[in-house]
């Protein structure tokens, strides 16, 4: 628990300071519309540290850092002239091209580099883990610095985001004001990028903001609630992929989207229930019925058309009632499914148990000799491949069995959701000529 805390501590406040200013920043995002333009700012970024990294420079060197900076301020110039009233070429075009341009040109830049693979990997998912005190205490400057800078002039900022119209009629110079907008946007990624990568960059820019717009239309209420759920994707991703050995970037990019769909359920299911408690329930009902029979008569469908094919419905079915797929094969072939299963279990639970092992050793949990780390990586791979080698034989004869499953269940299931179809459809029909029109889960 200790060595967890010693690990994840600089990283945690790493990640509360990216909460902090990309809520607030986010918040500006979404009112002008521009959502893509964090995405364009981090890729133009990534392309100046590519050409410092392709000159012989350190990815986190200072080089680096100034060279991404200079792409930045001239993409901030781009978006700041790109704004234009009344045109018919919308901002967002002009961040999308932006975008498109600079991520091809990475790409060609990396082609000749070598290691590129993982110069683009660190571009998308960064390090956030290995962050360092220094460069956390950096960020809090910087971000404390344009945090400070944005509270001073926040009405003509937010006056721009939010109502560009009655700013113009006030006299604003909004392209002068956009560009430092965009000049103070700009530092923010360049340095962002450089511990988080671009997508964990972006999650921290649009979730927490998107998700304080389900809730409030004021800034306050939405920077609270912006801040609160940042705080807890940060909690919960960096402690899951402590936990589960995962990577930490794409963790908290996950977690992110997760909070994300709580929160629209949270803001969505009081409503419906409202109209459920209205009397309305009989129409939500029908609805479900009728999406149920198309998933199921589409499902019928496919398996009739491509039976070696990915069939969720029917896998859930074998997870829960495994004679299904049994009754399909021959006794040998069961025989050899029944033994696939068995040693799959085992396997998993051996390497499980190898797993926790190594997880102790990688974290100093446990001491072995150098010459038991390899015995242990070697054991590891072996019991991989074993259990790898059972799922491809259960795959096999899980294809097997479809085959012989394509018509004598894809045409009763068929005729079923076909029946289901019809008849929910008919009923939900009869309710909105009833009742007006019917009600949905999104609408």
């Amino acid at each position: 628990m200790n060595q967890a805390l010693e690990l994840l501590t600089v990283p945690f406040f790493a990640c509360l300071l990216l909460t902090g200013i990309h809520a607030y920043l986010g918040l500006h995002v979404i009112e002008r519309g521009v959502i893509f333009v964090d995405l364009a700012l981090a890729q133009i970024a990534a392309l100046g540290v590519t050409f410092a990294f392709l000159a012989g420079y350190g990815l986190q060197s200072t080089a680096a850092y100034f060279t991404s900076l200079a792409f930045t301020f001239l993409g901030a110039a781009i978006f700041s002239l790109s704004r234009m009233k009344g045109g018919r070429i919308p901002q967002e075009a002009i961040i999308g091209i932006v975008y498109a341009v600079s991520a091809g040109a990475a790409v060609l830049a990396v082609d000749r580099a070598p290691h590129g693979a993982e110069h683009i990997k660190y571009i998308l998912v960064g390090s956030i883990l290995t962050v360092s005190a220094q460069e956390t205490f950096t960020l809090l400057l910087l971000y404390g610095g344009i945090g400070l800078f944005h509270w001073v002039f926040r009405h003509r900022f937010l006056l721009i985001s939010l109502d560009p119209q009655e700013a113009d009629r006030q006299g604003l110079w909004i392209r002068f004001w956009d560009f430092l907008f965009y000049i103070s946007f700009g530092f923010v990624v360049t340095s962002s990028v450089q511990i988080a990568g671009v997508l964990l960059v972006f999650s921290y820019l649009i979730v927490p903001a998107v998700c304080g717009s389900f809730f409030s239309v004021r800034v306050g209420p939405r920077l609270v609630i912006g801040w609160v759920l940042g705080f807890a994707a940060s909690v919960v991703g960096l402690s899951g992929s402590y936990v589960w050995d995962l990577p930490t970037g794409a963790t908290v990019v996950c977690t992110f989207g997760l909070i994300l769909i709580l929160s629209a359920i949270a803001r969505i299911l009081p409503r419906h229930l409202s109209r459920i408690r209205a009397g309305e329930g009989h129409r939500y009902l029908w609805g479900t019925v009728m999406g149920g029979s198309a998933l199921l008569l589409l499902g019928a469908l496919y398996l009739m058309i491509h039976p070696r094919g990915s069939h969720p419905w029917l896998d859930l079915a074998d997870r829960a009632v495994p004679e299904i797929n049994l009754a399909f094969l021959s006794r040998v072939e069961r025989e050899t499914y029944l033994h696939s299963i068995d040693s799959i279990r085992r396997a998993e639970a051996e390497l499980k148990r190898l797993q926790d092992m190594h997880l102790k050793v990688t974290w100093g949990e446990m001491e072995i000799s150098a010459e038991m780390k390899g015995r242990l990586l070697q054991t590891l791979a072996g019991r991989t491949e074993i259990a790898w080698g059972d799922r491809m034989v259960l795959g096999t004869l899980r294809e097997r069995a479809r085959v012989r499953q394509r018509f004598i269940l894809g045409v009763p299931a068929a005729v079923i959701g076909a029946g289901l179809l019809w008849m929910s459809f008919r009923r939900f029909r009869y309710l909105r000529s009833k009742g007006g029109k019917p009600s949905s889960l999104f609408i």
